[in-house]
């Protein structure tokens, strides 16, 4: 029997402001720029058919796909593994610094196992990533959805999951960027990139 691929529209939450000044891990909420990311997102799937959403359980995330989905008439599903990495022991540490830098900077130099300190490793992550996403592909042969997530863990699936396609270049993630996705037969393919406008 022919297997139709799903296509896994990957996109970034919208712009968000953080209810606590540390890297709590709390979910964030859109601000009115975030807001109308989401809306202009829904503009750019309009006529795509898109039979399902899929979103992170963190706030930022589910209010996105919300917007997406009032829009384009679809359900939102939340999964646990889409959300961003583990801020580990970095919990109290003031959002005015970035401690992350050195390891997601190992991680896309390709050093998987370097850690978040209590954290996850990109190993962890990518892994996560890919059961999450393999299983939302099942579900769904010959279809669209969205999955809307973060930065981060949408960056190491792309880096490290899929094969680029003649042409498509992957970019820095900004807030409502999307990429476009196959599960094909040989793997994960990226087949297109979609910035706000």
């Amino acid at each position: 029997m022919l297997h139709c691929p799903a296509t896994v529209l990957l996109a970034r939450h919208g712009a968000a402001a953080y209810e606590a000044d540390t890297w709590s891990g709390e979910g964030g909420s859109l601000t009115r720029e975030g807001r109308a990311q989401a809306a202009a997102l829904a503009g750019r799937l309009h006529g795509r058919q898109i039979t399902q959403i899929y979103t992170s359980t963190m706030a930022r995330a589910v209010q996105t796909a919300e917007i997406v989905a009032a829009r384009l008439d679809a359900d939102v599903t939340t999964r646990l593994d889409l959300q961003e990495f583990s801020v580990g022991d970095f919990t109290d540490v003031v959002r005015d610094t970035d401690p992350f830098v050195e390891t997601f900077t190992s991680w896309l130099d390709g050093d998987l196992s370097a850690r978040v300190p209590g954290g996850e490793t990109g190993a962890d992550v990518v892994a996560r990533a890919q059961s999450v996403l393999d299983d939302i592909a099942d579900m769904h042969p010959g279809e669209t959805v969205l999955v809307v997530a973060h930065g981060g863990i949408l960056t190491l699936a792309i880096r490290n999951l899929l094969t680029f396609e003649p042409g498509v270049t992957p970019r820095q993630f900004a807030n409502c960027a999307f990429a476009e996705t196959e599960l094909r037969s040989d793997g994960w393919r990226l087949t297109g990139w979609s910035d706000p406008a």
